[in-house]
């Protein structure tokens, strides 16, 4: 039997929390906690028996998709300073 990943880009909870706690960190506290969050995800997989190329392929897919999610938050905070 094949098991299937669920896609990491479709795990909103765990990306706006990275978004989140990413929007209040900064320099190497930022880093730290991004390379924390990368090291755990890849090792969760690797435990679940996920090659590593498939490892890679949803890193990026949810790297990015916390990138968009932070995009997203910036640009609602500054249509509401905008508007104030």
């Amino acid at each position: 039997m094949t098991l299937v990943q669920f896609p990491a880009d479709r795990r909103m909870a765990d990306i706006r929390r990275c978004s989140e706690a990413l929007t209040n960190l900064h320099g190497e506290e930022a880093n730290r906690f991004w390379r924390q969050e990368m090291a755990g995800f890849a090792a969760r997989l690797k435990a679940q028996g996920v090659a590593d190329v498939e490892i890679s392929h949803q890193a990026a897919l949810f790297m990015n998709a916390v990138q968009m999610e932070l995009q997203a938050a910036f640009a609602e905070q500054e249509e509401a300073g905008a508007r104030a």
